[in-house]
């Protein structure tokens, strides 16, 4: 018998066709089919709402387009694929749109003729699976009122911004030209007087207060701020030869210190090369083990011509050999001599 492919349970049968009788097939079949009469029924729902709210604001039909709710995808398992659920027009999302025109298409009807055929479903559920063409048109023409309506309520919005907008400058330039006449009446009531010599400016004391920044090179003393009773005795500036300080406008002391080093040059900043190479070579012998001959030997010690040792084979006259039988002698006497 030949081996059938189940696209719908993803599996291959053994059984040739019967498989499309098993309980496994048919419980497969209900759950999909639920699933998709579930989404058609909303559909319609939404379709025959929009139709209602004939000469309504279109609120259910039109909403404000939000990319997590309205770019979700609905399967259709007649076709295979998956399917916008919710419209798009412009900055508006029309729930359920896309999902409507998808049912009552040719294509969706021509693939779900298939499907009924493949997988021996109940031909009653057929006509639960998809939508009249005329319904659609039904719907589509509400949709096209709800979007106009939309409009026309934005339209309406932005004109009443625009008006709000408006009167508020108008509010403002009254309160201006209020505020410039009343500054203008004192004027003329003075007459000639007003021909006079200008007034000396008030001193603002707020703006000799300290200010954050450089620091200013003040030529005399601030005496403005002292009551009348009180008198104060200004002794002089206070200055120190060769150097400034913040009141006669000299620069800061970090300044001149950066100023000297970048000049002098001569400073150095971290350790020399020399230091570097000797760091170098303690790390290298700290490889070594601690206890190797040579190990504690100072070599920056000063040593005369009468370091070599008196003793020693290779140190006498003569040759390495003589040397060794020299050995070899002293210690078969001391041998003997034992």
């Amino acid at each position: 018998m030949a081996v059938h492919y189940c696209a719908l349970c993803r599996r291959s049968s053994f059984s040739g066709r019967r498989h499309l009788y098993s309980a496994a097939h048919r419980r497969r079949l209900r759950e999909v089919l639920s699933r998709l009469q579930e989404e058609v029924a909303a559909a319609r729902a939404a379709a025959a709402a929009a139709a209602e709210d004939n000469g309504g604001d279109g609120g259910a039909a039109v909403r404000r387009y939000d990319p997590a709710e309205h770019d979700r995808r609905v399967w259709c398992p007649c076709c295979g694929s998956g399917v916008r659920r919710d419209g798009r027009r412009g900055p508006l999302a029309l729930p359920r749109a896309a999902l409507l025109q998808h049912l009552a298409g040719p294509e969706h009807r021509r693939e779900t003729a298939r499907f009924w055929r493949e997988h021996r479903a109940e031909a009653a559920l057929r006509e639960q699976c998809v939508v009249p063409a005329e319904e659609y048109e039904r719907y589509a023409r509400a949709l096209e009122r709800a979007v106009a309506a939309h409009q026309r309520r934005e339209e309406e919005r932005i004109r009443q911004m625009a008006a709000d907008i408006r009167e508020a400058e108008r509010r403002q330039r009254e309160t201006v030209r209020a505020a410039l006449q009343l500054q203008t009446e004192p004027e003329r009531r003075a007459g000639p007087a007003s021909h006079g010599p200008p007034a000396a400016p008030q001193r603002d004391t707020s703006q000799d207060a300290e200010q954050p920044g450089p620091s200013r090179t003040h030529i005399g003393p601030d005496l403005d701020w002292m009551e009348p009773s009180q008198a104060l005795t200004f002794i002089g500036h206070q200055d120190t030869e060769g150097k400034g300080n913040i009141h006669t406008g000299a620069k800061p002391p970090w300044l001149m210190e950066e100023e000297e080093e970048e000049e002098d040059g001569s400073k150095q900043i971290g350790p020399s090369y020399e230091d570097f190479l000797k760091q170098k070579e303690k790390q290298k012998l700290k490889k070594l083990p601690p206890e190797r001959v040579g190990a504690n030997f100072d070599h920056a010690s000063q040593t005369g011509d009468g370091w070599l040792p008196s003793f020693g084979r290779v140190w006498n006259h003569g040759r390495r050999w003589q040397s060794r039988h020299q050995f070899r002698t002293e210690s078969g006497e001391k041998k003997k001599k034992g």
